[in-house]
């Protein structure tokens, strides 16, 4: 009996080992926040290995990794950040990837009165009190939406009404809860089903804010890179690929975006 419950024990401990060795985390800008439930999803099904996503603003995940942050990989709303942490040998070599463009448009609810057919313009509109974008110090859509307000001569006339998000996400529920009248936020979210069809968007041109090129690593910490590198492998395929298109985002065709 004692043998019996030993066999037992060595088989559980094998079998939470091999568990935690197909299990990765992700810190990932929240802009993925669907495209990414989508995809874990998927692969999971396929593969049997776990994801586990933790999303919010790029820049303070940049921080945490540099600190030590217990994370697999890195998907980041820029380019930037992964490539400083490459630049400091935090990441694997020849992980770094380009996953997609993010885009950013004007959203309110389908009550709202304002007619957003002018673009950012309707920020100008006297019944607009409350402005959310998410906080352009970490958030890089934040900082996109700051470069389209300054493009069109807005962001000193209206930045004392803004409200700032944590992350882009936080952003969002503003508006949709109705903290905000209007705001800024990714495409991505503006199509989820958190938000499709409750509200309206107009999108901003991209001319007016610099490409939201996002990336991923794995990092060098990591302890389970063979699951990282399965799942930046899955990232690269054209049925996901085709999810990310879905949710607004352009995808790179061969090395470089859409």
């Amino acid at each position: 009996m004692k043998l019996k419950g030993l066999a037992c024990l060595l088989l559980l401990v094998v079998s939470v080992c091999f568990c935690s060795a197909q299990e990765i985390t992700v810190a990932a800008a929240a802009d993925l926040q669907f495209a990414m439930q989508e995809t874990t999803a998927r692969f999971q099904k396929e593969t049997g290995k776990t994801v586990k996503v933790i999303n919010g603003s790029s820049g303070n995940f940049f921080q945490q990794i540099q600190n030590g942050g217990p994370f697999d990989m890195f998907f980041s709303a820029n380019v930037d950040y992964p490539k400083k942490l490459q630049a400091a040998e935090l990441t694997e070599p020849g992980s770094l990837y380009q996953y997609a463009t993010g885009k950013v448009v004007l959203w309110v609810l389908n009550d709202s009165k304002l007619d957003i057919n002018s673009g950012l313009k309707t920020l100008l509109d006297p019944s607009v009190e409350k402005i959310a974008i998410a906080n352009p110090q970490h958030a890089p859509y934040g900082q996109a939406a700051v470069s389209a307000l300054k493009a069109e001569n807005l962001y000193d006339k209206l930045s004392e009404k803004f409200i700032l998000g944590e992350n882009i996400s936080q952003t969002a529920s503003f508006i949709v809860s109705g903290a905000a009248d209007t705001g800024i936020v990714a495409l991505s979210l503006a199509v989820s089903p958190n938000m499709k069809g409750k509200g309206r968007y107009f999108e901003i041109p991209a001319s007016e804010y610099p490409p939201i090129e996002q990336a991923c690593v794995i990092l060098k910490s990591s302890q389970q890179k063979a699951t990282a590198k399965a799942f930046l492998e899955y990232i690269k395929t054209p049925v996901i690929k085709d999810l990310f298109r879905s949710y607004g985002f352009a995808v790179p065709t061969g090395n470089k975006p859409e």
